[in-house]
């Protein structure tokens, strides 16, 4: 999940399975805050941004109930408008629930 922040630009915000140097290098190098919690056995951890990273389980939590509808979850609709369609509606739906 990529995303920006007011005051940081442009973020990466990941579990932390991600917790790779060669990934968080790659992240930086292309100018992205990688906003990603260190791992236990790191020996230096790294400094995270709490609250972008709470902001992460608010759309991980939308798509867990996106995916509950079945046509959105199979992909019923063959063209691509009909399946925008839905899927705002069903939006809609979870917004106000």
């Amino acid at each position: 999940m990529t995303g920006r922040s007011k005051d940081q630009g442009v973020s990466s915000v990941k579990r932390k399975d991600y917790d790779a140097g060669p990934l968080i290098e790659k992240r930086e190098d292309r100018g992205i805050t990688p906003v990603i919690p260190s791992k236990k056995h790191r020996i230096c951890p790294r400094k995270t941004c709490s609250s972008i990273y709470k902001k992460r389980s608010i759309i991980e939590r939308f798509f867990a109930r996106l995916r509950q509808f079945r046509g959105i979850a199979t992909r019923h609709d063959k063209l691509k408008s009909p399946f925008i369609a839905a899927t705002h509606l069903v939006s809609a739906v979870i917004g106000v629930n």
